[in-house]
């Protein structure tokens, strides 16, 4: 994959709102077999398509992709032979290279991860409003409940033009955030209309309404501000939560960085820590070990051991 094929791939995903890392050379001190500009994607599993130097960094670059789509920050990576590292800022990761290459290489890792996916139902002025605001800090959005895109908030605003249906899907979805502009009285009838249709009291218990932060009377513009802010009030919230539980997978939707750590062994031949997900792999007396490359592996393989 060229570099230009990089960043095209790069928009693809950025367009499904799927994660990926960019991974982009800096710097480099000969000889090395890659140039400034060099670029690769790093996906959740693994894969690295792309080019940022041969068996010496994919998995040194890998490893440390993966780690920054589990924190959600970005590094500067710096691979060399062993002692090429002194001296070099706080900030940057230095990794040794098991390789003969002399060779450095400074790699820029960008982890990409989408924002939450919010459905706003309806086309009002509410609606209108909300959506080009959500958009503005980063949110994607949709008009509809697609069962392939799983979406992270709904917004019904459809103004009495069908709430109850729209409102009964979004609750179906089992989406987290359930919001229903409307008037309290309003509210009251749809929700007295779900509750006879025989929707569940958790569920209905789970709308919020009037949607949005309790501005006073207010034109449909600001309720589309209120809204927006209990969102994000609501996504950090949650993101909150999730960290503090320690989850290991939060799903792609932006809500939090992609997860605890990906798993990660050493390499048992050349002494390299490796991220699990896409490694080369051998398995001895039921026992799987990991590889930074084919290379080590099947040293492994054909030595018999280390």
């Amino acid at each position: 994959m060229t570099r230009s094929e990089v960043l095209v791939e790069a928009g693809r995903l950025a367009a499904d709102g799927k994660p990926y890392a960019l991974a982009t050379v800096v710097r480099v001190v000969r000889p090395a077999s890659t140039r400034r500009g060099d670029r690769a994607l790093v996906t959740p599993d693994g894969t690295l398509a792309g080019w940022v130097g041969g068996a010496c960094s994919e998995p040194i670059v890998v490893r440390e992709a993966l780690r920054a789509l589990a924190d959600g920050e970005p590094r500067l990576v710096q691979i060399g032979p062993a002692g090429s590292g002194a001296g070099a800022p706080d900030d940057v990761v230095v990794a040794e290279s098991r390789c003969a290459s002399e060779g450095v290489v400074e790699v820029l890792i960008e982890p990409e991860l989408p924002g939450p996916l919010l459905a706003v139902l309806g086309e009002g002025v509410a609606g209108r409003t909300l959506v080009q605001l959500a958009r503005i800090v980063g949110w994607r959005v949709t008009d509809q409940l697609d069962p392939d895109a799983a979406a992270d908030a709904v917004v019904v605003a459809t103004m009495g033009h069908g709430d109850e249906d729209a409102l009964a899907s979004a609750l179906k979805s089992g989406v987290g955030y359930v919001g229903l502009v409307a008037s309290a009285r309003r509210a009251a009838v749809v929700l007295d209309d779900l509750r006879a249709r025989g929707v569940a009291e958790e569920d209905l218990a789970r709308v919020r309404s009037p949607a949005g932060r309790d501005l006073g009377p207010s034109t449909q513009e600001e309720i589309a501000v209120a809204i927006l802010a209990e969102l994000v009030d609501w996504r950090h919230g949650l993101a909150a939560d999730l960290a503090s539980r320690g989850a290991d997978a939060v799903d792609v939707t932006g809500l939090a960085p992609a997860g605890a750590a990906a798993a990660e062994a050493v390499d048992p031949v050349c002494g390299m820590t490796v991220a699990v997900a896409g490694a080369p792999t051998a398995v001895r007396d039921g026992v799987t070990w990991y590889f930074c490359s084919v290379g080590c592996r099947d040293h492994f393989e054909t030595t018999g051991g280390p």
